[in-house]
């Protein structure tokens, strides 16, 4: 048999996907995959009814429906205050997930570098080597994941074509300031770099915290590519909306990427998905209200164990650190939690270029009584 393509020798699938196989064999329950256990907004089901009656089966315009894009330029407006063309702006997508791959196909050619922050969400290292493009880390240091900056202006020295940040981050929480994306923007301004930002937590920032879309800084807009999607915010991580939103010359290259990766996203999805884009200010400070009751209830819950975690930001990920159980590897312990304590979460290790193994990371995006049932099993972590 041919051998199969090399680029793909650099990584494994999944390991967030293989902690909840594992979670559903043992009957875990699972804070690894982050989704919630709870309904989207009523409106958005009412909608979806609606949208399965209606003339919504077949193909929509390849890069977004266009009352889908609609409503979300003006969501974007509302939000940002960039006056967006629905139809030279945006590029609606299978999930962030195909967002940022689109995005990194659409500009990266084999061989370029791009900047990654470790820790990083899993797809980021995956995206750059099935784009041809050589990852260059840099640390985010504990507790708070700060970075040195002489270290980012060394790894923009290596002449990068783009920068990821996932603002919030997904598996650490950090919220990146102002302060912070302006000294990114000036280093990819001096270097001639795209600034890819994914942005799916963006609803989801802990007081007195902020996001700052980074596309809205001033001079950002050129050079920056948004990720984005409706997952988080709406909690329908299953309909698998995303966008990615540029300036025209960028989004004419993301369409065709997208055009031969998946065609589209889902019609009668997009047609529902307009009732979440259009809900009122308050269904966002309701949802950053629950959201900080749960982070406070799961922290509580893991204080209990007698073992630290990080406190989030922004986001609904936490990392505990498993190095008192004894166990050599993070990998050890998480398997231990799902066998034995009936927890699932994820090992930190594939989220870090650097060798550490101290974390699980967990998700805190289910009901208050998922929670509270997580933390009476967790408990039995303190007497081991």
């Amino acid at each position: 048999m041919p051998r199969t393509a090399r680029r793909l020798a650099g990584f494994t699938e999944s390991v967030i996907r293989g902690m909840t196989r594992l979670a559903n064999r043992h009957g875990a329950i699972n804070l690894s995959q982050g989704f919630p256990d709870f309904d989207p907004p009523e409106a958005l089901l009412s909608a979806l009814e609606r949208a399965t009656r209606g003339p919504h089966h077949q193909y929509a315009v390849t890069w977004g429906a266009p009352r889908f894009r609609q409503a979300l330029a003006g969501k974007v407006r509302r939000f940002t205050g960039l006056d967006l063309d629905p139809d030279r702006h945006f590029v609606v997508t299978c999930g962030s997930t195909e967002a940022m791959m689109a995005s990194m196909m659409a500009v990266c050619d084999p061989g370029d570098k791009v900047v990654v922050f470790s820790p990083f969400y899993e797809n980021y290292a995956a995206d750059a080597i099935l784009s041809g493009a050589e990852p260059i880390y840099v640390h985010l240091r504990a507790p708070d994941f700060s970075y040195d900056p002489a270290e980012l202006a060394r790894a923009f020295a290596q002449g990068p074509k783009a920068i990821i940040v996932c603002n919030p981050s997904n598996p650490c929480g950090k919220v990146f300031t102002r302060a912070e994306l302006l000294e990114i923007l000036a280093l990819a301004e001096k270097h001639d770099a795209f600034v890819i930002t994914d942005e799916p937590y963006e609803h989801i920032v802990y007081r007195p915290g902020e996001h700052v879309h980074c596309a809205s800084l001033p001079g950002a807009f050129e050079r920056t590519i948004t990720c984005n999607s409706l997952s988080k915010t709406y909690s329908i991580t299953g309909w698998r909306l995303g966008y990615v939103q540029a300036a025209p010359a960028v989004i004419e290259q993301v369409r065709k990427v997208h055009d031969f990766l998946t065609v589209g996203a889902a019609a009668p999805l997009q047609e529902a998905a307009v009732a979440g884009l259009e809900l009122p200010g308050s269904y966002y400070e309701g949802l950053l209200a629950s959201y900080a009751a749960k982070r406070d209830l799961f922290l509580d819950v893991l204080a209990r164990t007698g073992l630290t975690c990080t406190v989030p930001q922004g986001a609904y990920y936490t990392l505990l650190d498993v190095s008192p159980l004894g166990f050599r590897t993070d990998t050890e312990a998480a398997e231990w939690l799902i066998r034995e304590v009936g927890v699932a979460g994820v090992p930190g290790s594939s989220f870090f270029r650097e060798p550490e193994h101290r974390y699980v990371r967990f998700h805190f995006a289910k009901k208050e009584e998922t929670l509270r049932a997580a933390g009476e099993k967790l408990t039995r972590i303190a007497s081991r």
